[in-house]
């Protein structure tokens, strides 16, 4: 049996959700992919987004295809054109916004002795703009409309340093920071913020020469086994339900318990 066997089967619903609208970033693939098919399992009507015409396209074909409501808008959520497009495609096929989730990102780094000015940008600079701009104008709206939640898809990064990604750890905890001023300013008006931590996340489809490298990773994670996308995106339905009524300014870490561990096993001080 293969490890993609042995992993759970996230089976949650949310009933709350059904009908309401989103916009959900970086849909593409992986994480931003199974949080948008998740929450349309929910009912949830969907605007998604990613600089990948091609990809994201065809994950909201493929959405659509199951009977799912899913527009998708081509953009560049770092710069203010990419995040209004995407903001007024939204308001003009949902209506309204009840959710945004902020998971777009550039994933590259580098170690910080090579971490020039471009780098820095798009690893830094790019990566919280995406966070901002998006929130920035679903905010606006929410508070007109009463309320909404706000989910930024963070990473164990933003407390933990991954070795030679300085500049995207450093975007995470900036980030993290970001959710929890958030939380604080938008509470009056009924506006909901968190973010989603997740630790090391696999797509249903593993490399057969990945295979033994992913296996060793596991080895450090407490519960034994790498995170799925649905894993994240059901503890984002969860904190967009109302369920987590009484939930906001907090950073949930989605990662099998890596980081409770002071250190990996099979190694004691």
């Amino acid at each position: 049996m293969s490890d993609e066997e042995n992993t759970p089967r996230v089976s949650a619903r949310f009933p709350d959700l059904a009908g309401r609208g989103a916009i959900v970033s970086g849909t593409s693939r992986g994480i931003g992919a199974g949080i948008a098919d998740f929450l349309c399992r929910q009912g949830m009507r969907l605007v998604t987004s990613a600089r990948s015409a091609d990809a994201g396209e065809a994950v909201a074909a493929a959405i659509r295809a199951r009977g799912g409501d899913c527009l998708f808008v081509p953009a560049d959520l770092s710069t203010p054109e990419g995040a209004r497009q995407v903001f007024d495609a939204a308001i003009s096929h949902l209506g309204r916004i009840d959710l945004l989730v902020n998971n777009a990102a550039h994933l590259r780094s580098a170690p910080f002795l090579e971490l020039d000015e471009e780098k820095y940008r798009l690893s830094f600079e790019d990566n919280v703009r995406m966070v901002y701009g998006p929130s920035l104008l679903a905010a606006h709206h929410m508070v007109e409309k009463g309320g909404g939640v706000i989910i930024n898809i963070s990473s164990v990064g933003g407390l933990r340093a991954h070795r030679g990604h300085a500049g995207y750890d450093a975007s995470k905890g900036a980030m993290d920071a970001l959710t929890r001023s958030m939380a604080v300013d938008l509470a009056p008006h009924g506006i909901r913020v968190n973010a989603v931590a997740p630790g090391l996340t696999l797509n249903r489809t593993i490399k057969p020469e990945w295979a033994d490298r992913v296996r060793e990773k596991t080895k450090g994670i407490p519960l034994g086994r790498a995170g799925m996308p649905e894993d994240m995106a059901a503890a984002v339905a969860f904190l967009a339900s109302d369920a987590a009524s009484y939930i906001t300014g907090q950073i949930l870490y989605v990662d099998g318990g890596l980081t409770t561990q002071l250190t990996p096993p099979g190694i004691y001080i």
